[in-house]
């Protein structure tokens, strides 16, 4: 994807720096585009819980990146598996961060602990640019669900679509889920046109959503959160996409916090209720989203506080709540299969449910 006609992925190592990182600092979107430079540990497990890494995908490659930085000095087993909780503790719910974590060090242990560093890179490498290609793939099955609609209204108007928090690009190391097929089908030349929901409390929609879609071109509008369900009831969503930062066997989807809403919201209108992902974000050993995947509690001062630009064009934080009044903030919430339309992965769509999952990675039934 592309920042003011120059493409980036959101994650590279540097030709002239290859043992560090760098990635964007997504707490200064869409104000500041700035990098940040990673080259230890400590800095990439803060960059993980303070979100200026964020999005499932990418925080699970940033991560094994991180894995390898610790393993510079102590590449021992010992130094292996301690770096590895470190970083598996930083974000509880987005489970690509653990699936990345395993996936380095089951990889890293059968590699002598002398080429464990160089190996590292490898590995953390190949996860970046799997991460591209599973992205794109995605991006193309969710384009047919788009063409469908289309299609069936003619060719006529605009494709109306309604998405949650960010999942574009720069929640993975390219594409994103959610918005790849809504990209592609801009591409494409299909006239879509996108509600973006604000996404409180930290507002990665209108920040981070609206800044990506309105980079390419393509058409949006920003919408209170609880809005979705309005233009639902006036026909003026043809589809509800999102992104999810873990999905349960049976095809629980939890998201980011509101995602629920939305999908009840979908279901008592007929509205198709998508959810776009990687298979690194299926938790093929939780069953029940509701009762097994850990919500993520973030600071109160989320709620308590907005971020944005003043009347003179600088960024600044107000209250927006009085003071001694607490406040409860839930990072995820978790939708029931049930009132999920489908799922889309890079091999395909397929219903939310066991049976589902497993048509398309059948693989993973032999293995538990």
């Amino acid at each position: 994807m592309k920042i003011n006609g120059i493409s980036y992925r959101s994650l590279w190592r540097p030709s002239d720096d290859a043992s560090s990182i760098r990635i964007f600092d997504q707490t200064r979107f869409p104000w500041n585009v700035e990098l940040l430079e990673l080259r230890d540990v400590g800095a990439v497990a803060d960059a993980i819980t303070s979100m200026q890494v964020r999005g499932a995908p990418l925080i699970g490659a940033v991560a094994a990146y991180g894995l390898v930085f610790a393993l510079q000095d102590d590449a021992s087993d010992e130094a292996l598996e301690k770096a590895a909780a470190f970083l598996v503790a930083t974000r509880p719910t987005a489970i690509n961060l653990r699936w990345a974590i395993e996936r380095m060090v089951t990889h890293l242990k059968a590699v002598p602990p002398t080429e464990r560093v160089a190996a590292g890179y490898v590995e953390a490498d190949s996860i970046c640019d799997e991460d591209v290609q599973v992205n794109e793939a995605i991006g193309r099955h969710g384009l047919e669900l788009i063409r469908e609609i289309w299609e069936r209204k003619g060719r006529q108007g605009q494709v109306n679509l309604l998405t949650h928090c960010n999942a574009g690009w720069i929640a993975t190391v390219d594409w994103g889920t959610a918005l790849a097929p809504i990209y592609m089908a801009h591409d494409e030349g299909i006239p879509v046109h996108v509600w973006v929901d604000e996404t409180r409390p930290r507002n990665q929609g209108s920040l981070l959503t609206a800044w990506e879609l309105g980079s390419h071109g393509v058409s949006h509008t920003v919408i209170a959160d609880n809005a979705g369900g309005h233009y639902m009831q006036a026909g003026r969503v043809d589809m509800v996409i999102v992104g999810t930062d873990r999905v349960t066997a049976q095809g629980d989807v939890a998201n980011k916090i509101g995602t629920y809403l939305k999908a009840l919201a979908a279901h008592d209108n007929n509205v198709p209720f998508w959810v776009a992902l990687p298979s690194s974000t299926i938790d093929w050993r939780v069953r029940d989203g509701v009762k097994e995947i850990p919500i993520e509690e973030r600071s109160p001062d989320e709620v308590l506080f907005m971020t944005g630009l003043d009347s003179n064009g600088e960024a600044g934080r107000v209250r927006i709540a009085p003071q001694g009044s607490p406040a409860a903030n839930p990072a995820f919430d978790v939708t029931p299969a049930r009132l999920v339309t489908g799922l889309i992965t890079e091999r395909g769509r397929c219903d939310a449910s066991e049976a589902g999952l497993q048509s398309l990675f059948p693989e993973q039934t032999e293995a538990l």
